[in-house]
Formats: structure tokens, C-alpha cells, sequence
């Protein structure tokens, strides 16, 4: 087994999963200014200080993904953050793309932008430590769209990262996000995710890619938040679990799911219906960031000095949570037992 490969498995080892920790500095501070809280540099550090210091957060979680700020820092002790990471078995990781991009004559879709210097910056990111990196592309749902042209250009793009990674030695996960906002139904959701899956894996083909050493971070199949009908839990599980078997070459590495704007509960109920179905090629497991971090930062914000214990503890209990759902054995009424 190859080093690729053998990260690629404990990403997605037997109850464990992914957390998001990759905002960027615009991201973090809408989410700060709503809660209240500066977006310091000096706060955004104790704040994923707080996240990545959590004690026994590693029985839970496999990996953690960083922003470019986040993979320099250190603790207040003066630690790399990676080391933290490191010595809790966790495995660090880093986001490198630059955003999603208006795609020119292609009203109201994005392509991703970072592929210029990629080369570069993954061998950087490699000396600091990372083991994987994550690339997001953007496909939304809307009158026409997605169109192919939209579809190619970021499978084509991601197909490109996904080599260069691999070259560096470090794992890629793609992730082609289709978004939840909208009116769309779960069957228009169904075939944008079929359309950007399958283009998705053939590019990763045609650049040579190895499966076995890649993860997919896949949205669920869902209808839109403003659709009239909204989507029951076995619906999501029985047409993402579809989506991937039409798609997603049984050799694939394994697949961690994005929350997408879901709610906390509702992220975890439709992973674990997906788990406690048929046995699949791949682990199915969690890369969430705000269906994981929403209750943390609203505890840490209401005093960042004293409610570090609490927001930790907050932290884990919903990575535990996930964890459970991985192996289809969570339910609603565990949460009961929620520490906030």
C-alpha cells in the first residue's frame, strides 16, 4: 500500500470523520460578527486553538482541514498548530483553492480559481505538515442551470489539483457542492449531482488520478430550502446513496459528506440513514464545519476566556454524534445527553 493510499484510509477509518476548519478570513468574520466577537487574527487563533486543542476529539475525528492563516499558527504556548494535531494522531489538512469565481458568459454559475502556483504552494504546505488538501467547486441549481459548460470547467479543474496533489505526495479530496439554496426538488438535485459526479470521475481519469489515494466530499441529494416540498430523511439517504452507486467507481478511497447549510441534527440523522443502509464499496462518512461547529462558537463567543471547557466539550459530543452516525447506530434521542 502506497503512502496515498494509506492516508486516504485513515480519513475515513471506522467511526471517524472530517472537520471543516478551512474558512476563510471573509467566511470567519461573518460568522464572528454574528456572534458577536471581533475577527482579530488574535481571536481567530484562540478560537482554533480551542477547536483543535479539544481533549479526546481524536476517538472521533481523522482529520481536520486548515485555511492558509491557520496551518502557520500556533498556541498560545508557542506549538504549531500541526504538531497539536500530529500528537493527537489527527492528521492535518488544507484547503487550497482561491474561491469560486464568477464563470465568464455563464450568468449565475462559478468556476473555481488556484490552479496558477498550486504546484508550489502544495509543496509549501507539504514541509508545514498537511497530509490532504480540499478543493471546492460550486454548482447551483437554477433556471437552465447547471449548464455543461459549468460542469466541465470545474471537473476539469479539479481533475488538475487532484494530479498536482497526488505529484506532491498529498492526498486530494474534491468537492463538488451542489448548493441547497433555492426551490429546486430533490429530483433536480438528483441529476445536477449525477451530471457533476460523472463528469467529475472522468476527468480525474483522464489525468491519471488514483482512486484509491483520493476522497470525495459529496453533497447530499436534497431538495432546496425553499422548495415547497422539503425532503424526509429516507428520501435524502435513498437518492444519495443512488447518486454515488451510478457515479463513484467502487474503487474510490472513500466519501465524507458536506452539510451544506443543513441543521446540526439534521446532518447527523441523514448520515446515519445512509450508514444503516446496504453495505456500500466505500465508508460514508462526515466533513462537516458548521453542522459541527455552530453550538462551539456560540459558546466560545459568549466568553471566549472561560468557556473554552464548554465549547470543547460542545465540540465533541457532536464529532460523537457523527461518529455514530458513521456506523448507522445514532439516534435523535442521544441528544439528550448534549453538554449546551
Amino acid at each position: 500500500m502506497n503512502t496515498l493510499e494509506r492516508i486516504a484510509k485513515e480519513m475515513v477509518v471506522s467511526g471517524k470523520g472530517i472537520i471543516a476548519a478551512d474558512e476563510s478570513a471573509g467566511t470567519c468574520q461573518k460568522r464572528f460578527e454574528a456572534v458577536g466577537v471581533p475577527c482579530t487574527e488574535e481571536n481567530r487563533r484562540a478560537y482554533r486553538e480551542t477547536l483543535l486543542s479539544a481533549p479526546n476529539l481524536e476517538q472521533f475525528v481523522s482529520g481536520i482541514i486548515l485555511y492558509d492563516e491557520t496551518i502557520r499558527q500556533e498556541t498560545s504556548e508557542g506549538e504549531a498548530f500541526t504538531a497539536v494535531l500530529e500528537k493527537k494522531g489527527i492528521l492535518p489538512g488544507i484547503k487550497v483553492d482561491a474561491g469560486a469565481k464568477e464563470l465568464a458568459l455563464h450568468a449565475g454559475e462559478k468556476v473555481t480559481e488556484g490552479l496558477d502556483g498550486l504546484r508550489e504552494r502544495l509543496a509549501e504546505y507539504r514541509t508545514l505538515g498537511a497530509k490532504f488538501a480540499k478543493w471546492r467547486a460550486v454548482i447551483t441549481i437554477g433556471k437552465g442551470i447547471p449548464s455543461n459548460a459549468c460542469i466541465d470547467a470545474n471537473a476539469h479543474a479539479m481533475a488538475r489539483y487532484a494530479a498536482l496533489c497526488q505529484e506532491a505526495g498529498i492526498v486530494p479530496i474534491v468537492e463538488p457542492e451542489v448548493l441547497i439554496d433555492g426551490e429546486h426538488s430533490i429530483e433536480q438535485c438528483y441529476e445536477a449531482s449525477v451530471a457533476i459526479l460523472k463528469r467529475t470521475f472522468e476527468e480525474l481519469a483522464g489525468q491519471g488520478v488514483a482512486l484509491e489515494g483520493t476522497i470525495l466530499k459529496a453533497s447530499m441529494v436534497i431538495s432546496g430550502k425553499k422548495a415547497a416540498q422539503q425532503s424526509t430523511i429516507e428520501e435524502v439517504a435513498r437518492e444519495t446513496i443512488r447518486a454515488l452507486k451510478e457515479t463513484v467507481p467502487a474503487k474510490l478511497a472513500g466519501v465524507v459528506f458536506l452539510s451544506g447549510g443543513q441543521g446540526d441534527e439534521q446532518a447527523t440523522e441523514h448520515l446515519n440513514a445512509m450508514n444503516a443502509m446496504d453495505k456500500l464499496p466505500w465508508p460514508l462518512s462526515f466533513s462537516y464545519a458548521r453542522a459541527i461547529q455552530n453550538p462551539v462558537l456560540k459558546i466560545w463567543a459568549e466568553n471566549p476566556n472561560a468557556n473554552v471547557g464548554k465549547a470543547q466539550a460542545a465540540l465533541v459530543f457532536r464529532s460523537r454524534m457523527n461518529s455514530l452516525a458513521t456506523q448507522g447506530k445514532y439516534s435523535s434521542e442521544m441528544e439528550r445527553e448534549r453538554p449546551y
